[in-house]
């Protein structure tokens, strides 16, 4: 199943309405990859709302995209981790070390428009 991107601003939104599987989510890896240079967007959001299982594969590959993302000059940040799926990946010991996330897509457009505002002012 491929995953609708779209683009609002100088963000492009990732919106997972399944689960994926491994081929999915690598496709969805090198679509936002290639879309951020294309688009020149300065963040992406991954919104995994729907998602009641994430297993050390899609961790991993969300880790991964993130550290390419920021390879490209842009923030990524993923929302709508459910309870019960933190919970499991807590006790799975699956963790996003270094990977923004925040609750909903509210607050996960104001870390990015924090952190591209920060961004410019120190010019890094």
């Amino acid at each position: 199943m491929q995953v609708p991107i779209l683009k609002q601003g100088p963000y492009l939104m990732a919106t997972v309405q399944s689960a994926l599987s491994d081929a999915d989510l690598l496709l969805l890896r090198d679509a936002l990859v290639s879309k951020v240079g294309e688009f020149r967007s300065r963040g992406v959001i991954v919104d995994v709302t729907a998602l009641d299982v994430m297993d050390s594969f899609s961790t991993r590959i969300l880790r991964d995209l993130s550290l390419m993302i920021r390879l490209r000059g842009a923030r990524m940040v993923i929302v709508g981790i459910q309870p019960e799926v933190a919970f499991a990946m807590v006790q799975l010991g699956l963790t996003f070390r270094g990977l923004h996330t925040a609750l909903d897509l509210e607050e996960g457009l104001s870390f990015l428009n924090e952190s591209v505002v920060s961004h410019t002012r120190s010019g890094a």
